[in-house]
């Protein structure tokens, strides 16, 4: 493997560190040989057949065009379990695993069964994870791209949990309700949503790797609207969370203050707005009363 290793470090030397060309390389070796990470440092003098190598060169080729690792190879890890990703829906941040952390420690001690709604669920990530570590749950999750539910429901079935996914679009749901003209009428004690949030404008200090390859139907909004789908979703939230309940929203790090502001006015209470590790504003958290 110490060719193929060095064929990779070279070949991506001009696009990537040298931290994450190691972090990529022992990925592609893990793809390719189906050995663990430990046993790929320790069979380092392993020759990888003529197929395998030829796979190696084709994964660096499309590396090489920005197109991301997890697309490449259909996968990832999130929150220590696995999930299929495609283009049509969002690689999974580490971001959201500390949202997902932040809920799950908030109930795991609750007594009586949970009922959560993950709102734009995409590769279906945070419904998945929160059925998996809260056992007392019983979670749907909604989405407005009938591919990323198909992707979505493979993930629950290869974690082995039951999520009731739905075809739902929180915009149209939230002007239905703004009416008062909804027939939704489910209840829950949890509503969770990393919606899309990143401004237009941001586009030029993005990554390419981004801009050219994830899905920019969860990824962007207007600039002369930047918060729409939190106040759609708070709105949701105001006839859908239960009294008590509480609403957790992944957000945009500089629309910290007015995401708790348009909480405040919906008349959600003990608002609490949470650092990610970066030290940006990064989660907030709020509850019906």
């Amino acid at each position: 493997m110490e060719k193929s290793t060095e064929y990779i470090s070279q070949s991506l030397s001009h696009l990537y560190t040298a931290r994450e060309i190691k972090h990529l390389t022992t990925r592609i070796l893990q793809h390719i040989t189906k050995l663990s990470t430990a046993n790929i440092l320790t069979n380092k003098n392993t020759i990888l057949s003529d197929n395998q190598s030829k796979k190696v060169k084709l994964i660096v080729e499309r590396l090489k065009k920005n197109e991301p690792l997890e697309y490449i190879i259909g996968k990832c890890e999130f929150f220590s379990l696995p999930f299929e990703v495609n283009s049509h829906t969002l690689i999974p941040r580490p971001e959201t695993e500390e949202l997902v952390d932040w809920i799950i420690r908030d109930n795991k001690t609750h007594k009586f069964d949970l009922r959560i709604l993950d709102i734009g669920t995409g590769t279906g990530c945070i419904a998945i994870s929160l059925a998996k570590n809260l056992n007392n749950s019983a979670v749907t999750a909604f989405d407005i791209s009938t591919e990323a539910l198909e992707i979505a429901k493979k993930n629950a079935e290869k974690n082995n949990v039951t999520v009731n996914f739905r075809k739902m679009d929180i915009l149209e749901i939230a002007g239905q309700a703004r009416n008062d003209n909804t027939d939704y009428t489910d209840e829950f004690d949890i509503i969770v949503s990393n919606p899309p949030y990143i401004c237009e404008k941001e586009k030029a200090e993005m990554e390419e790797n981004v801009l050219q390859y994830e899905p920019h139907l969860a990824l962007f909004v207007p600039d002369n609207n930047p918060l729409l789908f939190y106040r759609a979703i708070a709105l949701f939230a105001t006839t859908h969370l239960k009294q008590g309940g509480n609403l957790y929203l992944e957000i945009n790090r500089t629309f910290g203050n007015e995401t708790c502001k348009i909480l405040d006015e919906m008349g959600f209470s003990n608002i609490e707005l949470k650092k990610d590790l970066s030290g940006n504003d990064r989660m907030i958290k709020a509850q019906r009363k």
